[in-house]
């Protein structure tokens, strides 16, 4: 992969003519080069070979225009020099220095020191160069990561300002190419990942390619062998997918959508999720994105526009279900990707909304037969995947699995099975053994069909099996299992709530996103200042930026697991509440009814608030900070003793209390 439009030591640099280097990045340029782009390339070579003087800078190499693919943008220009990496980004004519802008070029460098492996060990120095700003006096500040403060510029301070950090910063030097050329090894939100693929990357350009993660890229290509082979004979054929929470089954679910969207060639592809909250983020973003592109471009596109071309490839499964019911034709989809699937509703949960909410009262199919026979109904192949999480299901109704399984093996025999061995485990199938119920003549078992590694936490690919062990009361593998990611992935305890909003601003750097999540059940940290009845938007609290009061940088509305499943956040605060508590070394679980806690004693009702806990424990990409009050014993609702137990439960288990 070409990595920059343009790469030169600074001498060679020094030796061209501005036209000559112009010429060169309009070459590498995709699209048609704007004046305004034209220009403000000149304004950079002008600044650089004007300033780039002494004999130390002509030892030093520059790249304009270099490559941050999980964002999808390139940097304006690098320049390694004297054992440093100055990321700098270039506001032409700009007067002020934009908070937007400080982010963006710090964003840059955290994308260069968390993914790329050249800049693992190096120090990495963002700097904003605002052409036109009054001169800004800069501190050095470096993190533990050697990732820098950005410094601020304006055209005249620029390289003096490099010259200084040179000296101060006195790093060994070491070979430019070779650090463009290291391996690239990016770990994008679910938001970024959809946004790339959607631009037409593939799934294997925006992922890590480590040995941890490959098997995201297997399961792509044992997808893409199931669906050639239903279309080789004509056939039906339903693959079920398997994972850890954030390994990367919606990723691969979209990568499917993506590269079968082909309607020209009959083969049209749909990506099916009955969360509101995914399906919507999901969608504004892309619609956002392809604005922002046309503008950069020089061109516009009105977003109402871009939303309806987003709302064919990403669709509500609940109303892909509905207008299927007004019709008995095959759908245009012969490839359909249903997400969450174990989150379909059972026969009785179908029935009871048939029946109340569109007047059929005779309906007598659960969500997972209903819509493999609206597949059925093609002539020819017709291929579902359906992406499964296990542990997942949150809310009253939801069938898991084996209602997928109890309709193939009853009604539609003549559909090929492909499954993960995975699913014999009892999160997926509880109790029942759902292998058993196919034929073997139909059924292949692939261990490709399960993602077992995590790819949201790119620090700590384990973060999901100490959450589950800690959830599980396995004390000792949760003391283990947390033990060993510590170190890359924080996580804390406080008791105090400003302390726990104080840590996540700390923490954060760039636009990293941070908020507040929550059980939908955790009524009682309400006298903390928490409401979780209070509902969010979260398109806003997720897309918006930190000028937004509605955003998740805000700090004030809460995120619950109905919110936030599926999407994901940098630094994430866990506010725990005592619907969820300790006892005798087994959990409690409780509702709040009214004016008191009842105790919950409904199996499924407890599996729900455990998988609530766990969708919330498995939201952060990079580290948590758990906020448990310290209750009240004036308040019966809010007594101390539940909220202590929770606690001491996790401080014993080695997360670390974080001082006030």
């Amino acid at each position: 992969m070409i990595r920059a439009f343009y790469s030169a030591s600074v001498a060679q640099f020094l030796d061209e003519s501005a036209d000559q280097v112009l010429g060169a990045l309009a070459r590498s340029n995709t699209f048609d080069t704007s004046q305004t782009q034209r220009n403000a390339w000149l304004e950079q070579i002008s600044i650089f070979q004007q300033s780039l003087r002494s004999d130390l800078h002509r030892t030093g190499h520059l790249f304009f225009e270099y490559s941050i693919p999980r964002m999808g943008k390139r940097v304006d220009a690098v320049l390694i020099l004297g054992g440093a990496v100055f990321v700098i980004e270039f506001k032409v004519g700009e007067r002020n220095y934009p908070r937007h802008a400080i982010d963006q070029v710090e964003d840059y460098g955290l994308d260069l020191k968390n993914f790329h492996s050249g800049s693992h060990d190096k120090a990495v120095v963002p700097v904003l160069a605002a052409t036109e700003a009054e001169a800004s006096s800069n501190h050095l500040f470096c993190a533990e990561d050697k990732l820098y403060s950005p410094l601020l510029v304006n055209k005249e301070t620029l390289v003096p300002t490099i010259d200084s950090c040179v000296r101060e910063i006195d790093a060994p030097r070491f070979d430019a190419e070779e650090w463009a050329n290291s391996i690239y090894r990016p770990t994008p939100t679910i938001v970024e990942a959809a946004q790339a693929l959607y631009r037409g990357h593939n799934v294997g350009e925006i992922t890590r390619s480590d040995a941890g993660a490959e098997n995201l890229s297997k399961t792509a290509d044992a997808i893409d062998r199931v669906i050639t082979d239903a279309k080789a004979r004509s056939g039906k054929a339903i693959c079920f997918i398997t994972g850890v929470p954030g390994s990367g089954k919606t990723l691969a679910g979209l990568n499917i959508a993506n590269e079968r969207h082909n309607i020209d060639e009959g083969e049209h592809a749909v990506f099916l999720s009955g969360n509101g909250p995914l399906v919507n983020v999901l969608r504004e973003a892309l619609a956002r994105d392809r604005v922002s592109q046309a503008e950069a471009r020089g061109g516009s596109l009105k977003k109402q526009v871009a939303k309806s071309e987003t709302e064919v490839f990403i669709q509500n499964i609940h109303h892909f279900r509905d207008d299927n019911l007004a019709s008995s034709k095959a759908p245009i989809e012969r490839v359909a990707v249903f997400d969450e699937a174990q989150r379909a509703w059972t026969l009785e949960q179908t029935g009871r909304f048939m029946k109340t909410k569109r007047g059929i009262p005779t309906f007598a199919m659960s969500e997972p037969e209903f819509l493999i026979g609206v597949m059925d109904r093609h002539e020819g192949y017709a291929v579902i995947v359906c992406l499964i999480g296990g542990g997942q299901e949150i809310n009253t109704g939801e069938a898991g699995l084996p209602e997928w399984f109890a309709a193939l093996a009853n009604r539609f025999q003549d559909w090929r099975v492909y499954m993960p061995g995975r699913l014999r485990d009892y999160e997926y199938g509880r109790g029942q053994d759902l292998q058993r119920m196919i034929e073997p003549a139909r059924l292949t078992v692939s261990d490709d069909l399960h993602l077992a590694v995590s790819v949201r936490s790119f620090r700590a690919e384990t973060v999901s099996a100490a959450v589950k062990h800690i959830l599980d009361g396995d004390e000792v593998a949760a003391l283990e299992a947390l033990q060993s990611i510590q170190e890359a992935y924080p996580i804390v305890l406080t008791r105090n709530l400003e302390t726990a909003r104080q840590w996540l601003r700390w923490k954060a750097r760039g636009t990293e996103r941070y908020g507040i999540v929550a059980s939908s059940g955790a009524l009682r940290l309400k006298p903390c200042g928490l409401n979780v009845k209070t509902k969010i938007d979260p398109v806003n609290w997720f897309l918006n930026d930190k000028a937004d009061v509605r955003s998740s940088y805000y700090l004030e509305d809460v995120a619950s697991e109905f919110d936030v499943q599926g999407l994901e956040l940098d630094w994430a605060c866990v506010a725990w509440d005592a619907n969820f508590f300790r006892d005798d070394d087994d959990w409690l679980y409780r509702r709040f009814s009214g004016t008191k806690w009842q105790y919950v004693n409904d199996a499924d009702k407890r599996l729900y608030l455990k998988n609530a806990y766990r969708v919330l424990l498995t939201r952060a990409r990079q580290g948590m900070v758990i906020y448990v009050p310290v209750g009240d014993d004036n308040d019966a609702t809010c007594l101390s003793a539940p909220y202590d137990s929770i606690a001491e439960y996790l401080l014993g288990l080695g997360v670390q209390p974080l001082p006030d």
